[in-house]
């Protein structure tokens, strides 16, 4: 798939940059946390998948889910991904018949070159708590281990954390997308990850959701 003609990289960076400038850092979060979604588009040819769930925490209990099937709009571009993937994720949460407390995002939020990767860019479209996991380190170092995580430094900047959810796999990578701490992130991310399971199970079940439609695709 190509760029569409009338795009500019140029004024990507520019929204990019705006967008970094109104994420909010710090927790604003309900008193109590029990209903975390999960988010992940997954692809076939030029189709785009996008699926949500919601998990009841502390069961790991589905309580709804909600997949959309349309026509991918953007091609694959480093660093550009909510630009190809903000759109499906949106509408897959907007079929949710169930409000959600925290959502988490299948790819980096402030865990970004330009600070403001697809967490940050869905975390503000929906105006709602976020974090960023992804499984791959797009940029920065690993700084020192502290137990279960080590920050992840771009210079003395701290833009997310490395986090060993299972001790057999390598870790993920948590960065804030909206409306919470990096801190409050990773407590999250930890107490919603099944014991030997590397994911959150937000995001697990998002992808097995995607994976389980994609397939449903390719029967027709």
């Amino acid at each position: 798939m190509k760029v569409a003609s009338n795009f500019s990289i140029e004024k990507a960076r520019y929204a990019q940059r705006r967008i970094s400038e109104h994420i909010i850092k710090h927790d604003v979060l309900p008193e109590r946390i029990e209903k975390i979604a999960g988010v992940d588009v997954a692809y076939r040819e030029e189709i785009s998948v996008g699926s949500a769930v919601i998990v009841k925490m502390p069961e790991f209990k589905i309580i709804d889910s909600a997949a959309v099937v349309v026509n991918t709009r953007f091609p694959y571009i480093p660093t550009l991904l909510a630009f190809r993937e903000v759109y499906p994720a949106y509408a897959a949460l907007k079929k949710l018949r169930t409000s959600f407390d925290v959502l988490m995002i299948d790819g980096n939020g402030l865990l970004h070159p330009y600070r403001a990767g697809f967490a940050c860019h869905l975390g503000l479209v929906i105006d709602k708590p976020s974090i960023g996991i992804a499984k791959k380190l797009l940029c920065g170092r690993v700084g020192e281990w502290r137990g279960k995580w080590a920050p992840i430094l771009d210079n003395s900047e701290v833009i997310g954390a490395a986090v060993k959810t299972c001790q057999r796999a390598k870790p993920i990578y948590v960065s804030i997308g909206h409306k919470i701490s990096l801190r409050t992130a990773v407590r999250i991310v930890l107490w919603s990850t099944k014991k030997g399971v590397k994911l959150p199970e937000p995001i697990r079940q998002a992808h097995v959701y995607a994976t389980q439609k994609i397939k449903t695709l390719k029967q027709v």
